[in-house]
């Protein structure tokens, strides 16, 4: 954690190779998230290299004791992938857009369909999922706070993550890929 802050200090002045050490940390993170809202890879690496060429000037508005990094990070790349999204779509004069109750409904119905699948999760999964995804910890930190091996972690993210798309699908909440 003290290499990510030190590097995004640096990258914030400009540093190429601290802007180098964050994305080699996080690019694959990025472009899996974008590429599960954008569901184009090609798009997806565009949106990748465009969220990391304007880090440096992002980085303005990141404060290291708010947010974790990777945490404000994938939401700078979510704002770019909607935006995307957006600029592609075509609206129909006659499509009246949802409501805010209706928008909020949704995200908290989405929500509670994530809960849900976080606890169908035995123990050990979910412990990995929230210190992995949410508390922004590598596979050596989560490794070391379980007591177990890398090997055992990369395990048992891996059957949650199966875990969860099954489960989010059932609720029909999953992304999916089209085929190219």
């Amino acid at each position: 954690m003290a290499l990510v802050a030190a590097a995004t200090e640096r990258a914030r002045d400009g540093d190429e190779d601290a802007l180098r050490l964050l994305y080699l940390l996080y690019a694959d993170n990025v472009f899996g998230f974008v590429l599960a809202i954008v569901h184009d890879e090609h798009d997806a690496e565009d949106l990748t290299s465009e969220v990391f060429a304007r880090l440096p000037r992002a980085l303005s508005h990141y404060r290291t004791s708010a947010t974790p990094f990777v945490a404000w990070l994938l939401r700078v790349a979510r704002n770019a992938a909607l935006d995307h999204l957006r600029a592609q779509r075509s609206v129909p004069l006659a499509e009246v857009p949802a409501t805010a109750s209706e928008t909020e409904w949704h995200a908290h119905e989405r929500l509670d369909d994530l809960r849900a699948a976080l606890e169908a999760l035995p123990a050990d999964q979910r412990q990995v999922m929230v210190l992995r995804l949410i508390a922004g910890l590598t596979p050596g930190e989560v490794a070391e706070r379980l007591g177990r091996s890398v090997d055992a972690v990369h395990a048992l993210q891996h059957r949650a993550r199966r875990r969860l798309r099954e489960e989010l699908t059932q609720a029909g909440w999953a992304p999916t890929a089209n085929a190219a």
